[in-house]
């Protein structure tokens, strides 16, 4: 079940959790994905939050956002590029993006198949999609405050064994969100040293979301061997004997064949 659109933008924006949950996270995005320029980068779910460094430098941002949740214009005080769209028909061309960025699209989606199947169509050959979900063994997965606890929390195995289903290659693994998805002033405070630690110390076990960066590779199709065979000599008459040559006929001279000499 997808979550209103208005709830997650006044998480993200207006609560002191949710700008440490959205730093942290657009933080290792950065990190992973440092320079779009010239680019199409388009986010599914409610990804502005991590789409933001991209509109100055990429060729376009695309921010689609499926109906159950619901859509709202983005950037503010720039020209709207969010856009309402069915789960299972984005409303792209096929093989247009360079980069993808899906928050809060897959783990909430009824119809994660089709999530999926059009992520990898909308993509262009070797394109790079981050695929961003609550960790199983997270803490944020079990608090209902915060986007991260609700839908179908994820581990590393579960997520790439799905996105290699249909046709995605993993690439690299991180996780974000260590510091406690608690409001007090402590733990706000600390988030950047529990970010650091939790990096350096437990990157897959403490996380509060798993990242996966993930690419559409495409393969030359399988020869059939046709040209091959076309191209050799057949060999159907192979084993039948061949005639001998006939020996050469003596020719006679011009007075028969004993010449003057009879």
């Amino acid at each position: 079940m997808h979550l209103d659109v208005l709830d997650l933008h006044s998480f993200y924006y207006r609560t002191p959790l949710g700008r440490v949950a959205q730093r942290a996270v657009r933080d290792q995005v950065q990190k992973l994905w440092p320079d779009a320029k010239g680019q199409t980068v388009a986010g599914f779910g409610f990804s502005v939050p991590l789409l933001r460094p991209y509109l100055e430098q990429a060729r376009r941002v695309i921010a689609l956002m499926p109906g159950p949740q619901g859509v709202m214009p983005w950037p503010v005080g720039m020209g709207n590029v969010s856009v309402l769209c069915d789960e299972g028909s984005w409303p792209l061309s096929t093989g247009m993006v360079d980069k993808l960025v899906m928050l809060h699209g897959l783990e909430t989606s009824e119809h994660p198949s089709e999530v999926l199947a059009e992520a990898w169509r909308v993509l262009g050959p070797g394109g790079k999609a981050l695929f961003i979900v609550p960790s199983r063994s997270g803490l944020w997965a079990r608090r209902d405050g915060t986007p991260f606890g609700f839908g179908r929390p994820y581990s590393f195995n579960q997520l790439e064994t799905q996105l290699k289903r249909h046709d995605f290659t993993p690439e690299r693994t991180l996780a974000a969100l260590f510091a406690p998805p608690l409001h007090q002033r402590f733990w706000l405070k600390t988030a950047d040293f529990w970010e650091t630690g939790g990096r350096r110390f437990a990157p897959w076990l403490v996380g509060g979301v798993l990242i996966v960066e993930a690419s559409k590779q495409m393969y030359a199709p399988t020869r059939s061997g046709l040209k091959s065979v076309v191209t050799n000599p057949l060999r159907a008459l192979e084993g039948i004997p061949q005639p001998l040559p006939a020996p050469a006929s003596r020719t006679s001279g011009p007075s028969g064949p004993c010449g003057d000499g009879c």
